[in-house]
């Protein structure tokens, strides 16, 4: 087996994973409010790429991990995401009518209901993260804290506050990088953080190292998100395709060109590789999820 196929093949059973898990952990719609866990369900199942609950899943096989704070971990980090989108799609702020493939949930549900979904996510995913697993308890609230930090006003919330008070002006890279840094590449870091959190015996180094990783990793990331917002047509991207352009928001593919920022995405990956090297074999899937961030269409 060639090592993408390798990696497509780990990539659709951890996302299935990933999927029973949500499954499991979210509220019923029988529940009451009806709606309210009708709309969580609607945005949270069956679509999207898990890239964090991989990256917190790639991250655990560095050591012995404990599988319940794993899965936890897996299901809270993409709550936390998925709040972040139908927030981030409402009228407020990017105004997308389209995500994953499908009417984006204020669409859907209305705008009250939108609110009250990222609201409930985000709860949710700390209400899971802090149930009862096997972990020593100061690695488990590390977990927590780690969360908390890169949701709120110094990860990507604060990263969402500073692309919407930049819209229509040019940015440094500098800027630019320190936004991304916080808006996309906070939970990005999280998510690695947390699967090597799951494992009693990764010591400070090697999270020191996965950070490192874990930050390049977020900017090419970011920067590729730039790339196919200008390649991608929006069937592809299953969202608004230019949109980026049409909100005149600060850009990689506006600050550098788009080859350039392509190649600067490379570089980036290459970088992050090269932090996991003293890692060795068990790194494999965070190496091989880096390699997947730039080659990927959507």
């Amino acid at each position: 087996m060639t090592q993408a196929n390798d990696l497509k093949a780990w990539q659709t059973r951890a996302q299935a994973q990933t999927e029973l898990l949500l499954e499991r952990l979210m509220p019923s719609e029988n529940e009451m409010p009806h709606k309210l866990h009708q709309a969580m369900r609607y945005v949270t199942l069956g679509g999207g790429k898990r890239l964090r609950p991989l990256l917190v899943l790639a991250a655990s096989e560095l050591g012995e991990a404990e599988q319940t704070a794993v899965e936890q971990a897996m299901a809270a980090i993409e709550m936390v995401h998925v709040y972040s989108l139908v927030h981030d799609d409402m009228p407020a702020m990017d105004n997308d009518s389209l995500r994953r493939g499908k009417p984006t949930c204020h669409v859907q549900y209305g705008e009250a209901t939108a609110l009250l979904v990222g609201d409930a996510l985000q709860t949710q995913a700390f209400d899971i993260l802090s149930r009862p697993t096997a972990l020593p308890s100061e690695r488990q609230l590390k977990m927590l804290s780690v969360l908390a930090k890169a949701s709120g006003s110094s990860g990507m919330a604060g990263g969402q506050a500073i692309d919407l008070n930049n819209v229509g002006k040019a940015m440094s890279q500098t800027e630019l990088e320190r936004m991304h840094g916080l808006k996309t590449g906070a939970l990005i870091r999280a998510a690695v953080a947390m699967g090597a959190l799951a494992c009693p015996d990764v010591d400070d180094e090697v999270l020191a190292r996965l950070d490192d990783y874990a930050r390049k990793l977020g900017l090419a990331f970011q920067v590729i998100d730039d790339v196919l917002d200008c390649e991608a047509d929006t069937a592809t991207l299953g969202k608004t395709a230019g949109k980026d352009a049409d909100n005149d928001k600060p850009t990689y593919v506006k600050l550098m060109g788009l080859a350039e920022a392509r190649r600067y995405a490379e570089q980036l990956v290459e970088a992050a590789v090269e932090a996991l090297a003293p890692l060795g074999e068990k790194s494999l899937r965070l190496r091989q999820l880096a390699q997947f961030v730039t080659a990927r269409k959507n």
